[in-house]
């Protein structure tokens, strides 16, 4: 069974400009920041919002009347610039954009995970990994320098891939790790390996996770996942069922094969914020993350799919 993603994953619809443009341009930014709205973050990675859930922006004047060197320039959106800052403490209502992230526009949420990637970048790479020496911020926030050679180091993404292994028809391979509640189920996914491709991570981590060897890896779409900065790559490989599962590396704890009506019966409810409780009070057998993740967008679009004949 071939199936395509969809949708774009939550946190993969945003088209806002960048800016790249502007960032080695001091003048300009200094320019903007009087009319600039600058997104805070805290140190827990929780941010300011509105009633309805939406990134509350302060006016970059009231920040400092010039770009902070520690201010990170996002992009510009309708003509104003839009900068990311980390603070200690934030006043009025705040959300983390994994429960949040679901209220947010496109461009929103894109300017929000930005944010959260790069300012998670900056807290790690205070010295340079060369020689050791200070960093300092530059170009905007993109790069930080190093202030005795003047090496850049830019932002770092790690690279994930997240797979749904199915069996070419009606069943589905989820896993839970050892520490998550019982029910609550995902796709498999592990960090790139130097050396490796992704279709070659993609063999090699779900065998190390389940002990099963998968065939035709197939890539689907991608996802930023700020936490701390990684990219999802998203894949869907052919397993068997008739294959003994086996828990390698001790990250998963649990896994089993669902069959699709059960799937879309679990994807009906909300994802696995919310403790739903069966006709005697016990949770699903099933429960699946939320629509944040990209590991929702794999699995509903396997659910989806065309339910093999004679099934």
């Amino acid at each position: 069974m071939q199936f395509e993603l969809v949708q774009q994953p939550l946190l993969s619809r945003a088209t806002f400009h960048r800016a790249d443009g502007i960032r080695d341009d001091t003048e300009r930014m200094l320019a903007g920041w009087s009319s600039a709205k600058v997104l805070l973050i805290d140190s827990n990675g929780r941010y300011p919002v509105g009633d309805s859930g939406a990134l509350h922006w302060v006016p970059a004047a009231t920040v400092a009347d010039a770009p902070p060197a520690d201010a990170v320039i996002l992009g510009v959106v309708d003509g104003i610039d839009r900068w990311t800052r980390r603070v200690d403490h934030i006043d009025g209502p705040t959300d983390d954009a994994r429960r949040g992230a679901i209220h947010l526009t496109p461009d929103e949420a894109g300017l929000l995970v930005t944010a959260l990637g790069i300012l998670n970048w900056h807290e790690t790479a205070r010295h340079s990994p060369v020689d050791g020496s200070a960093t300092q911020p530059a170009r905007g926030g993109w790069v930080r320098r190093s202030v005795q050679s003047g090496r850049d180091e830019f932002p770092r993404t790690d690279p994930a891939i997240i797979t749904v292994v199915h069996d070419g028809a009606d069943r589905i391979l989820l896993g839970r790790q050892a520490v998550w509640p019982d029910g609550w189920y995902s796709t498999l996914a592990g960090f790139v390996e130097p050396g490796e491709s992704l279709e070659q991570c993609v063999l090699r981590e779900v065998h190390e996770e389940v002990g099963i060897v998968v065939r035709e890896p197939r890539y689907l779409g991608s996802q930023p996942w700020p936490f701390p900065r990684s990219l999802m790559l998203g894949f869907a490989a052919i397993g068997d069922p008739a294959d003994e599962l086996a828990f390698l590396d001790g990250e998963i704890g649990d896994a089993q094969w669902f069959h699709r009506d059960e799937v879309r019966e679990a994807l009906s409810r909300d994802g696995w914020t919310r403790a739903d409780s069966g006709p005697g009070g016990e949770a699903p057998r099933l429960q699946l993350p939320g629509s944040i993740s990209i590991a929702r967008t794999l699995i509903e679009s396997w659910a989806q799919g065309t339910q093999a004949p004679g099934r």
